[in-house]
């Protein structure tokens, strides 16, 4: 079985994404080691809460580097949620650079007649990138669970992998690109969509080890 390292940096809910990670055939390590990210077959960068504690916490720990390294070597990456937001160079919820490892800001919705912020709930998925490993097995317009008030606008749209629509306002909901792939949804709390999500990246870092 492959074995994933699930980022510790104070941030999230780690139990349930070890949870569904092991239900679609991996071995999670929760670590905050870079010797231990190295070594695995993949890494997962879950997150919950506020931008700038996150990436205090994250470089406080000495995960920066060795989080761009991983990436910069191909090794299988995803981010969920936070997860996703700090791989961007800046967030409008704060004053911390992120990690800058894809282009772009991380915008708070704007308010309008009828929507609540946060977005919170289940959401109809836009593939921008069907072919994305990540879709693989899944409807043309899954439904996942959400709970964000921010969300990020790559500069670059071709790493858009799918997109949501909440009142007027149509966002990046996952970006896919290469070895890098992030999702602002909760794959570990989208009953069997997010579960086929979380076993679709598995089987992609199964095929990247060595036999």
């Amino acid at each position: 079985m492959p074995v994933i390292a699930v980022v510790d940096y104070d941030m999230g809910n780690l139990h349930s994404v070890c949870k569904g990670l092991e239900k679609a055939g991996a071995t999670p390590k929760v670590t905050y080691s870079a010797k231990e990210l190295e070594q695995a077959d993949a890494i997962v960068l879950p997150g919950v809460g506020a931008f700038d504690p996150a990436v205090q916490h994250l470089r406080s720990r000495g995960l920066e580097q060795p989080i761009k390294d991983v990436i910069a070597s191909g090794k299988p990456f995803l981010g969920i949620c936070l997860g996703l937001q700090i791989l961007f160079e800046s967030s409008e919820e704060g004053t911390q650079p992120g990690l800058g490892i894809v282009r772009g800001k991380v915008r708070r919705f704007r308010s309008e007649a009828g929507i609540t912020i946060p977005h919170m709930g289940w959401n109809q998925l836009q593939l921008t990138q069907s072919k994305s490993i990540l879709w693989e097995h899944l409807p043309s317009q899954p439904w996942v669970y959400f709970v964000h008030s921010y969300y990020v606008d790559p500069t670059e749209p071709q790493v858009r992998a799918a997109t949501v629509t909440h009142g007027s306002q149509t966002i990046t909901a996952a970006i896919a690109h290469e070895n890098l792939m992030a999702v602002q949804f909760h794959p570990e709390k989208s009953s069997n969509i997010g579960l086929q999500v979380l076993s679709n990246f598995v089987a992609q870092v199964r095929e990247k080890i060595p036999a």
